[in-house]
């Protein structure tokens, strides 16, 4: 695969990501992904040509805007963590879940003081920085992101939720990278929004780990509306032990060329993966959505839900990978891939892969592009409903089967409002 031109070895891109007194054992891992990078090939995302995009075109100096934007204020008191560009604004914690052992910090924060423990996850199960280009340099100019660390048998019944703000009001970067571990038996809720202020030009580099011990139970869920003029690459991947389970929804709502590579590696016997994702294109973006689930354990589970809407002349690919290893007895492997079209001038691709390397296993997949039902609009419009409202309400019903299952009802509230944000922008447009 070829290598980009857009990656310059600029010393100091590095030395502008270093946190103040970072310890040694962090900065050799930052210097070892910077140094493999150049050598490493950028990730294949079958059907997506993005690698003239500026996914590295990263500023190699700027200052920072320290005022908190006035929409983002509004907004804290939703949060137990908001963070806009490399600065950490809110940062709270129960003190009852303190008491229980939780760790819950600014990646900085979790270098410095909780060292010993981060350096177990970060970097060792879920991710590893050496896997291609993109994650090498994610690994090695990190500077904001966040570390939740759930102790053995702890649950936690409200949703950890965090607010990440790309602060594009002047040209700056934006790598974070996140770390979520559920202890053994652990029971807990996660919600990562991430958005985007002002209109320069920047990339995005966003990678989030989730390692469930034995027995643990993650529900992470994402809101994703980085701006137009933002190019993005997302990573988030889960590493599963034994008769753990991640329950992934999430919402692709960016308003600029995406790439996104969401995968589960069910490595523990009875482990069990449900990724929900719903995406939404429009105008002239390209967003393209890879998503796999590994089973490696004896009976796990892994299932795949991918629904998509595209308007004007933009692009959505949705790549489904279910993969089984030999050895997988038991294993199960399901997906359905859909996209719905409201515009001639778009295109959807929907790509399901079955990868199936053992004998005792039920394994299937379902994908499908098409265009509205003019039926449902018939029926709509007979009652008085504009085309519009009718249309978006058909919409919502296509993509009702995820959200339906968001655990949270605030956080289904908030993807329905963006969903329809963009339908209407979109509408607007053509």
């Amino acid at each position: 695969m070829p290598k980009s031109a857009t990656l310059e070895l600029n010393p100091a891109l590095l030395e502008a990501a270093k946190f103040d007194q970072e310890p040694q054992w962090f900065a050799d891992l930052r210097q070892a992904a910077w140094d493999q990078a150049p050598d490493l090939a950028l990730p294949d995302f079958a059907k997506i040509n993005y690698r003239h995009w500026p996914l590295l075109d990263f500023a190699a100096s700027g200052t920072a805007n320290e005022t908190v934007p006035a929409e983002i204020a509004a907004q804290q008191d939703e949060y137990n963590f908001v963070s806009v560009s490399n600065a950490t604004v809110k940062l709270t914690l129960p003190a009852d879940l303190a008491a229980q052992g939780v760790v819950f910090c600014d990646l900085a924060t979790a270098v410095k003081e909780h060292g010993d423990l981060l350096q177990q996850y970060l970097l060792t199960k879920a991710i590893k920085a050496d896997e291609d280009r993109l994650t090498a340099v994610n690994a090695a100019l990190m500077t904001t992101g966040f570390f939740l660390y759930v102790p053995a048998n702890v649950t936690i019944k409200a949703p950890i939720s965090i607010l990440q703000v790309q602060d594009s009001r002047q040209a700056s970067n934006f790598v974070s990278h996140s770390v979520i571990v559920g202890g053994d038996n652990s029971n807990f809720q996660v919600l990562q929004r991430v958005t985007t202020v002002g209109e320069e030009k920047n990339p995005a580099s966003l990678a989030v780990e989730v390692i469930t011990l034995p027995g643990s139970h993650v529900k992470f869920s994402s809101l994703d509306s980085l701006g137009e003029q933002t190019h993005a690459y997302f990573n988030r991947r889960g590493h599963l032990e034994r008769d753990s389970e991640i329950d992934w929804t999430m919402g692709v709502l960016n308003d600029g060329n995406t790439i996104a590579d969401f995968d589960s590696d069910l490595k523990g016997a009875g482990s069990h993966a449900e990724v929900q994702t719903v995406a939404i294109s429009t105008g002239k973006q390209t967003q393209g959505i890879d998503t796999s689930v590994t089973n490696y354990g004896k009976h796990s589970e892994g299932n795949i839900l991918q629904r998509g809407v595209l308007l004007e002349k933009s692009a959505l690919v949705f790549n489904g990978v279910g993969k089984i290893i030999h050895g997988a007895h038991g294993a199960q492997a399901q997906q359905e891939n859909r996209i719905l079209m409201l515009s001639p001038e778009a295109r959807g691709d929907a790509n399901p892969i079955l990868l199936i390397d053992e004998n005792d296993v039920i394994a299937g997949h379902a994908a499908s592009v098409g265009r509205v039902d003019q039926g449902q609009m018939y029926y709509l419009m007979s009652r008085g409903l504009t085309k519009e409202v009718a249309q978006r309400l058909v919409i919502l019903g296509f993509l009702g089967v995820v959200l339906s299952e968001i655990p949270v009802a605030s956080v289904r509230d908030q993807m329905i409002a963006m969903i329809e944000r963009k339908l209407i922008n979109g509408q607007r447009a053509e």
